[in-house]
């Protein structure tokens, strides 16, 4: 059975303070849900602050690929919630990958999810309880663009505890999200790889330092 579609305003006892807590006077002021949603992050969530949120480009070099896919293999072996748009290729493989498992997987679109066609490996795991679909976008928003896109993934990033951004060239746009989420204070990781110098003169950590320290 597909699970309805619930309304969450700040108001509601569910709603994610730390939606407020990062984005300010930017957090939206209803976010939809479909799904499980005992899997909303905040206080009573059983993710022990390990909700990891996933970021890759479109555009990364081949060896980031291969690490990325073997990341999402660890999270499912580890069963570790992850949270993220996946909409990129490689987010769409990580994606395959994850919903063979059974940790809790957040998606969220850039665009509304009413009278979003549904995928039939989302279905089964709506059965399971693993999946919650997220989206502070009306209805009016029925198609994803460049600016819905960087909305969404701050939005992203909020709900997040831990963050990784698999590459971000020098000048880019993912660059500067990058820079505004590290200014929140959480920990933000990537591959150590000089491909991400650029990363790493922002204070982002080493997602290989963070395993050997149990980050993941």
């Amino acid at each position: 059975m597909i699970p309805p579609i619930q309304r969450i305003t700040q108001t509601d006892p569910n709603y994610p303070k730390r939606l407020k807590d990062s984005l300010k006077t930017e957090a939206p002021e209803t976010i939809w849900a479909r799904g499980n949603i005992d899997l909303l992050p905040g206080i009573d969530t059983a993710f022990n602050g390990n909700l990891w949120a996933l970021f890759c480009s479109k555009k990364c070099p081949g060896e980031l690929i291969l690490k990325t896919h073997d990341l999402a293999q660890r999270f499912k072996e580890r069963g570790i919630p992850t949270i993220g748009g996946y909409h990129s290729p490689i987010e769409k493989e990580c994606l395959r990958v994850l919903l063979r498992g059974v940790q809790p997987i957040l998606l969220c679109p850039a665009r509304s999810i009413e009278n979003m066609q549904l995928k039939s490996v989302w279905k089964d795991a709506f059965a399971k309880e693993q999946l919650l679909i997220l989206s502070p976008f009306e209805s009016r928003y029925d198609r994803q663009t460049a600016a819905l896109a960087n909305r969404r993934n701050a939005f992203v990033a909020a709900l997040a505890d831990k963050i990784c951004i698999v590459h971000a060239a020098e000048d880019s746009k993912t660059l500067e999200f990058a820079q505004m989420i590290v200014s929140w204070d959480k920990p933000v990781f990537t591959f150590n790889t000089p491909a991400n110098r650029a990363l790493f003169e922002f204070g982002v950590q080493s997602i290989e330092r963070g395993w050997t320290r149990g980050s993941a």
